[in-house]
């Protein structure tokens, strides 16, 4: 080789090596960024969702600044396919290869694959080891049919949801069962004791709402005052947060766990106990599993951008109330509303200040089936249900002004989260917890603000439905039973309870009224405070007393359909029988006793003194036995119903020996007894009858008395 070549090929070796330091030193340094913009969302385009096989809406957009962070142009920007689903196809990026703008941008279409999932780009600079020369870009593709799959899987897991959720309400009832009316009849006009009360019932029946039904039942039956149901409604306030507590324990990787273990309890248990606490448990799985499939179903709206923007939109409070106060209407479930806002946190789509005004709108919306409880009602019941009403809007009201207030305060209280976590990702990490805790302290803050003004609040009510009286002597009608509340046995059971009672007043008063005729002339009837005789006032409780037995017999074969317990299903037939009993006890009275009038009158003849004496005395006897067993009815007093069995064998043994006088006084021929000696002795057979249909009712009582004791 000469001299010459060799110093052209050296010649040639210095420029490459100077050309590769210059565009070392061009590169040195150099920093790979993702631009953002304040006009333009999502600027760089990462994080998109589009279906399969379809162009990204927005083009990947990259950055490269030189050491002063000032743009850099003609650098090249490598892009790449990193990652797809599994066997996805036709995943490009265009063109791979692009180099800097003025502006240092560098921008690349995308086009997703034939598979759903997560797809991964990369952007990168190379020769530039100094600074960051790599950034991943992820996409989600959704299938074509992604948005039936979406309302399919949040309609049938919203269906799992409340159906977990009314199934473990139903399993808490029947848990406590007698406790609830216990707890009921023990109300006392203690402000905090009702609170109190009205939290425990609720966390029970997971429904403020049907707390409220409740109590327009019950104030409709005159079991409590319109004044004591105020402070349980403030209770109800907080025990229904409880469900949204629950909620956000983030229990949904057990939630088929838990539902295997209540469906062993419910199914293999031996003792309704057990099955009951399994309900509880499995209602409490398949309220999670409900949530699980809801949180998948959502996932594709983390990145489809018109749902995020809407979401942003409900930052503001009035439209974040009515959205709140219109779904929870729909579903009638505050509960069921506050466990879907917590579904939408878990996938980070929600800010507290987004949830709260719907949390808001949630206490506005369970209204809806409190003010259909009181149309129709009661003006006593109705004020119980504008009371829930006007707490309800007034708290909103106060607290729609501090809501930022209120966002810091939960903030504080709250877990604060992994601090490594940033955007949606924090998001679903803290929002969900905050969110059921706005909730509890929102109403808690509310009850303990109006609990001092209980007084003032039902004054305020009174006013727009002041008190009248209203005569219900004359009306054939129930006092007690309730259908809306007939999904809730226990209570039901309690109502029905009530109306017995009322029936056993109604034949006790007939009963009492039906000597009279035989033995004085005929008098007014005091206790319907009106100018019936007698006898129309035995005809209008003879009315009763049939369309009790026939509205009794529907309401309680209606409440022996529901989910009840044995023990419930026992008392259910038990007071079908007593209630039988007491119609056959106002038949006799009116279809036998009350002919007897008229049939002794045209005798034209009295009873002899004697006789006089020992009908009276009879009569009185078994009125002796009708209050034994209205006591032992209303206190299952096991006590009264064995005296009521031991007094009634000796008045059926007294009742033949009435007879015997009777008939020594025939023989004796005295005047009046033979006269009205088919009278006579017709009377006293129908007491004697009167008597055994009251042992049945003890017999009754007995074996609810003893069914309670074996549970």
């Amino acid at each position: 080789m000469n001299t010459k070549l060799k110093l052209l090929i050296l010649i040639l070796l210095i420029s490459i090596l100077s050309l590769f330091s210059n565009s070392f030193a061009q590169n040195d340094k150099l920093s790979l960024t993702k631009p953002s913009s304040a006009t333009v969302q999502n600027f760089a385009g990462d994080k998109q969702s589009e279906v399969v096989n379809s162009y990204l809406e927005k083009p990947i957009r990259v950055q490269v600044l030189d050491e002063n962070f000032q743009p850099k142009e003609g650098v090249k920007v490598f892009f790449d396919v990193l990652s797809t689903p599994k066997k996805a196809k036709n995943a490009h990026i265009e063109p791979n290869v692009v180099l800097t703008d003025k502006e240092g941008y560098a921008i690349s279409q995308i086009t997703l694959g034939s598979k759903s999932g997560e797809y991964l780009f990369s952007a990168k600079i190379v020769n530039n080891s100094l600074s960051n020369n790599l950034l991943i870009f992820s996409s989600e593709a959704r299938k074509s049919n992604w948005v039936f799959l979406l309302v399919m899987g949040l309609f049938g897991g919203l269906g799992l949801f409340l159906f977990g959720m009314e199934m473990m309400s139903d399993g808490m009832k029947k848990s406590a069962g007698d406790q609830m009316r216990t707890i009921l009849r023990k109300l006392t006009h203690n402000r905090l004791m009702a609170m109190f009360i009205g939290t425990i019932v609720t966390m029970v029946i997971q429904s403020s709402s049907a707390t409220t039904v409740m109590l327009v039942s019950f104030v409709q039956a005159q079991l409590m005052t319109f004044t004591q149901t105020l402070g349980i409604i403030l209770g109800a306030d907080i025990g229904t947060t409880i469900t949204g507590q629950i909620v956000a324990l983030k229990l949904t990787d057990y939630a088929l766990l838990i539902v295997a273990v209540g469906f062993a309890f419910t199914f293999m248990g031996k003792s309704d106990k057990l099955k009951n606490i399994g309900e509880t448990v499995l209602g409490f799985g398949l309220l999670f599993f409900g949530m699980d499939i809801m949180s998948h179903s959502m996932y594709p709206l983390r990145t489809y951008q018109p749902f995020i923007d809407l979401l942003l939109v409900l930052e503001n409070p009035l439209l974040g109330i009515f959205v709140g106060a219109v779904f929870t209407a729909l579903i009638q479930s505050s509960s069921a509303f506050t466990g879907i806002v917590i579904v939408l946190a878990t996938q980070g789509l929600l800010t507290l200040e987004a949830s709260i005004p719907m949390l808001f709108g949630s206490n506005i919306g369970t209204c809806a089936t409190a003010f259909l409880a009181g149309i129709g009602a009661s003006r006593e019941a109705k004020k119980v249900a504008y009371a829930h009403i006007l707490f309800k809007f007034v708290g909103v009201f106060i607290f729609v002004w501090f809501i930022p207030q209120l966002a810091e305060l939960v903030r504080w209280v709250s877990p604060q989260g992994n601090e490594e976590l940033t955007g949606m990702a924090l998001l679903a990490e803290v929002v969900p917890r905050q969110t059921a805790n706005a909730h509890t302290i929102f109403n808690v803050i509310m009850a303990f603000l109006f609990l001092p003004f209980i007084n003032q609040f039902a004054k305020i009510i009174t006013k727009f439905f002041p008190d009248v009286e209203e005569p219900k002597e004359l009306e054939i009608v129930t006092w007690h039973i309730d259908y809306a509340i007939i999904e809730t046995p226990t209570m039901a059971l309690e109502l029905a309870r009530e109306e017995v009672s009322r029936m056993f007043k109604i034949v006790s008063r007939m009963l009492n009224a039906t000597l009279h005729p035989f033995v004085s002339e005929e008098i007014i009837d005091d206790e319907i405070h009106t100018n019936l005789s007698l006898l129309e006032g035995i005809r209008l409780r003879e009315q009763k007393t049939n369309y009790l037995n026939e509205k009794l017999t529907d309401y309680l074969l209606k409440i022996s359909r529901e989910k009840i317990q044995d023990s419930q299903a026992v008392e259910v037939f038990v007071t079908l029988s007593i209630v039988k009993d007491l119609e056959r006890i106002g038949d006799i009275v009116f279809n036998n006793i009350l002919p007897l009038v008229d049939k002794k009158n045209k005798t034209g003849k009295d009873f002899s003194e004697e006789g006089k004496e020992e009908l009276a005395s009879y009569h009185k006897k078994v009125m002796k036995q009708v209050n034994r067993c209205t006591k032992a009815f209303t206190t299952l007093d096991l006590n009264k119903a064995r005296k009521i069995l031991i007094k009634g064998s000796k008045y059926n043994d007294l009742e033949a020996i009435y007879r015997l006088k009777h008939f020594e006084r025939i023989y004796e021929e005295v005047a009046e007894s033979i006269a009205t000696d088919e009278v006579h002795l017709e009377l006293i057979d129908y007491f004697k009858q009167v008597n055994v249909h009251l042992e049945n009712i003890a017999k009754s009582i007995l074996v609810e008395i003893n069914n309670e004791v074996e549970e």
